[in-house]
């Protein structure tokens, strides 16, 4: 029969192969089926298709054989499990009708292919699917796999939620097209710069840290960023982009410069005051308080009461030496501003190009030298006082720039656009006419009117001859400290002897000499007479053994030289006169006629004249 020959024709085939009568009985087996059936099925001749199907598997199998033996319509690649020996055998289908054209039998071949090793490989696959899939989505950072076009593949949970992308809409597109199309300022970034394309050309890893990409509602996001290369055959694949939002480490950066560079302008304002902290100690120490009884000195304090509660701007006035800052801090130190700053500011040793920067601050790069911002004075004076000493000394095109910011109580650090605001109490000094200078045309009457609200009028030391001896202790006693010397005093010759000299120093001389005085001297003894200039040295011609501190002892000699000493003195200061009220007997306590004697004793003569 011709079954018979359909049969015969893969009876010693190696594949699954199958010949169904109409009864869906097997005609014909393959040895290789054959040989996988259970004992009881192998040695049949003709074995039902129930037998060797798994029906319950696919309970539609055999009206789908019926169906075919009928209309002819092929099976193709269906699954279905086969019933061998060891079990159930997972294959794929595929059938189709054979029939003779004089034959009105029709039959089925069968073909079955064993996929079990393939619906196990798929099974692992499906399983590793699942675990990456979990793994992407568990991940904090954003993560997108390219192909060799750039072209994206897939893309996690985290990246969907840091950039807005819905994935599934975005596969198959340019990445750079989508989120990495222009730089953060919003400027196009071409394709061929992108490094996320790189790792696509040259196989390097990019590691980038200072892009943007781009969110879907179009805001810029900051981005740390790394693309690394997929090699295949040593060639690359595609790549996988991995990046994390640095939104927060940005802004802590951006909150962290400025608290940086607001801890490095207190740090640089502390510098200065302590700077200016220290310049104080050492004016306090050199000048001390304001020390003195006189009559001139008691007005100019009446003048510091009256004006230090107040917000006046006080000008100064005196000459070189009288304590003009000391007036000024004194100034401050009574005002309801003590608390802040005393900033002071010498005029004369600022160089013309470096007024605006001295006064009023610079940022790093304003000019060639400014390597980092620096605090003005004026801003370092903020609800303090700032004394301007030698006033006079400013320049008169750098005058008008005070005078607005003094105005306005504002102005703009050199090389920034900024506005800095302050409230400052101004106190300048000066040792000039500054009514002759504004007639002659060198300061701003303007700015003079500004800064003279309430003028102080600081007496010379020649007009305070009350207030030498008082100070001249003090200076003394401070000194001494200071050197690390016992306790010196000074007699009542040497106090005379200070007291004589005109003083054109004023009171800065008068520390001087007694510095000068300690340093000379030896053992308990204060050697004014080395100190002194020698104008007035020669008004008292007395041997340095004659300068003894008076809890000492002197030898006769040494005696009768200072007594003769001490009368020169009385007489020069009277003008030489012997007799009268204020003479020079008056002086020293003594009848003129006993004052007449011991000058003949002495031979003291006015400048080899005969006295009156």
């Amino acid at each position: 029969m011709l079954i018979d020959q359909y049969a015969s024709l893969f009876r010693d085939s190696p594949a699954l192969l199958l010949l169904l009568d109409e009864s869906l009985y097997s005609r014909g087996i393959s040895s290789a089926w054959r040989d996988r059936l259970g004992p009881g099925l192998s040695e049949m001749t003709s074995i039902p298709a129930t037998e060797l199907f798994d029906i319950e598997s696919e309970p539609v199998l055999l009206e789908s054989f019926s169906s075919l033996l009928s209309d002819g319509v092929a099976i193709v690649n269906i699954a279905v499990g086969v019933n061998m020996s060891d079990g159930i055998l997972a294959c794929r289908l595929s059938a189709w009708r054979v029939q003779a054209a004089d034959d009105d039998h029709p039959c089925v071949v069968v073909a079955a292919t064993d996929v079990s090793k393939y619906r196990d490989a798929i099974q692992e696959l499906s399983e590793l699917q699942t675990q990456h899939s979990i793994i992407l989505g568990a991940a904090g950072e954003g993560i997108y796999g390219l192909n060799a076009a750039g072209q994206t593949t897939f893309g996690n949970s985290a990246a969907e939620k840091i950039l807005g992308w819905d994935t599934s809409k975005i596969i198959g597109h340019g990445a750079h097209d989508v989120h990495h199309h222009s730089r953060p300022d919003g400027s196009p970034y071409p394709r061929d710069e992108c490094p996320i394309y790189a790792a696509l050309t040259d196989g390097e890893i990019h590691h980038i840290d200072n892009e943007v990409f781009w969110h879907a509602n179009g805001n810029a996001v900051p981005v740390e960023y790394t693309s690394t290369p997929i090699l295949k055959d040593g060639k690359p694949n595609g790549a996988v982009v991995v990046f994390h939002d640095v939104t927060a480490r940005k802004e802590l950066e951006r909150q962290r410069s400025l608290a940086f560079d607001e801890v490095k302008q207190l740090k640089e304002q502390l510098e200065q005051e302590r700077d200016y902290l220290r310049d104080e100690i050492n004016v306090i120490s050199n000048f001390g308080e304001i020390i003195g009884e006189s009559q001139a000195l008691k007005r100019t304090l009446a003048q510091i009461e009256a004006v230090a509660p107040t917000s006046a701007n006080a000008l100064v006035l005196g000459e070189s030496g009288v304590g003009k800052e000391m007036i000024a801090r004194a100034i401050h130190q009574r005002s309801d501003r003590a608390a802040s700053p005393l900033v002071k500011v010498n005029c004369a040793s600022i160089p013309k190009d470096l007024f605006e920067s001295e006064f009023f601050g610079h940022v790093k790069g304003a000019f060639t030298g400014a390597h980092r911002d620096r605090v003005g004075r004026l801003q370092l004076a903020d609800t303090g006082t700032l004394f301007l000493d030698e006033i006079g000394e400013i320049p008169l095109s750098q005058q008008g720039k005070l005078l607005r910011a003094l105005q306005e109580n504002e102005f703009e650090r050199v090389g920034d656009e900024a506005t800095v605001k302050v409230d400052v109490r101004v106190v300048a000094a000066t040792n000039r006419d500054l009514s002759d200078e504004v007639r002659a045309g060198r300061f701003r009457e303007d700015l003079f009117y500004r800064l003279s609200v309430f003028p102080i009028e600081v007496p010379p030391l020649r007009e305070r001859v009350d207030d030498i001896a008082p100070l001249a202790t003090h200076f003394l006693e401070t000194i001494c400290t200071e050197l690390g010397r016992d306790s010196l005093r000074m007699t009542q010759q040497q106090l005379s002897t200070l007291k004589a000299h005109s003083w054109p120093g004023n009171i800065r001389e008068l520390r001087n000499v007694i510095e000068r005085a300690v340093i000379s001297s030896s053992g308990n003894r204060l050697r004014l007479d080395l100190a002194l200039p020698t104008a007035t040295q020669n008004i008292v011609q007395t041997a340095p053994a004659a300068l003894a501190d008076v809890a000492g002892f002197l030898t006769d000699a040494e005696f009768r030289e200072m007594e003769r000493a001490n009368m020169i003195a009385a007489l020069r200061q009277t003008k030489w006169q012997v007799w009268g009220a204020g003479g020079a007997a008056d002086l020293l306590g003594i009848k003129a006629s006993t004052l007449r004697y011991r000058m003949q004793q002495f031979g003291i003569l006015k400048d080899g004249q005969n006295y009156q």
